[in-house]
């Protein structure tokens, strides 16, 4: 069954205008044909199309399902934003396909990019959230100011990963507990400053590792993800 995104379904019975054009002109769905709905809040709906219009396609709710979280701990992931934005858009994608509640762009001292348009990225994590099945879209900040971020309170462990030597830095996986809420911060390619590790220490985060290998902006955020989801599976 084909997926769509609705975000005000409750208040609109129809798809938006960008849904309805691939509805009903690129699939070729009819009225009678049944379609999936997701509301981005963690709602799904199964659905009729009672009207095939290619700017407001109408549908008729036949079912209605709550979509839980299917796990019990909220990942948050702040990243720098890559120069190269194709690889910051890979990172949105897999990490929503993986399992991600929120992601927030940083801008650091060595930061590559120091402005982001967020509209691009949003769609990706739309596309993703249907591709995984998923009802609920990671929330997606615009691009904050490090010191303002690392300020910021959060309910859970605050981990910071880094590539400073001489730092004593355990891994992430043998930090981690399964169940907890989990923020993870990500440098850019240059890694964080010196004074951004010992901000981010005062403020409660602790200094991990992801491995021997030194990683990528993106690849680091997939594996602190995954990591993550990995570590609850066995729990």
């Amino acid at each position: 069954m084909h997926i769509f995104y609705t975000p005000d379904i409750e208040q609109v019975k129809e798809l938006p205008e960008v849904e309805s054009r691939h509805c009903i002109k690129v699939l070729r769905l009819g009225e009678g044909d049944e379609i999936g709905l997701i509301d981005g809040k963690g709602v799904y709906y199964r659905a009729v199309i009672s009207e095939a219009h290619p700017k407001r396609c109408a549908v008729n709710i036949l079912e209605t399902v709550m979509c839980p979280n299917p796990w019990p701990y909220r990942l948050e992931i702040a990243i720098a934003p890559t120069k190269n934005l194709d690889r910051i858009e890979w990172f949105a994608e897999k990490t929503t396909e993986i399992g991600i509640a929120a992601v927030t762009l940083l801008k650091c001292r060595f930061s590559e990019r120091k402005e982001m348009k967020t509209e691009r990225l949003k769609k990706i994590l739309v596309s993703a959230m249907k591709q995984s099945l998923k009802a609920k879209l990671p929330e997606l900040s615009e691009m904050t100011d490090y010191k303002h971020f690392i300020q910021r309170p959060f309910s859970g462990r605050k981990f910071i990963a880094h590539c400073y030597d001489g730092e004593e830095r355990r891994l992430l996986s043998e930090c981690y507990k399964p169940g907890e809420n989990a923020l993870v911060i990500i440098g850019p390619e240059g890694d964080f400053s010196p004074e951004e590790v010992e901000l981010a220490l005062s403020n409660g985060f602790e200094p991990v590792s992801l491995g021997d290998s030194r990683l990528r902006t993106e690849t680091a955020g997939i594996v602190a993800c995954h990591t993550i989801h990995v570590l609850n599976q066995k729990k």
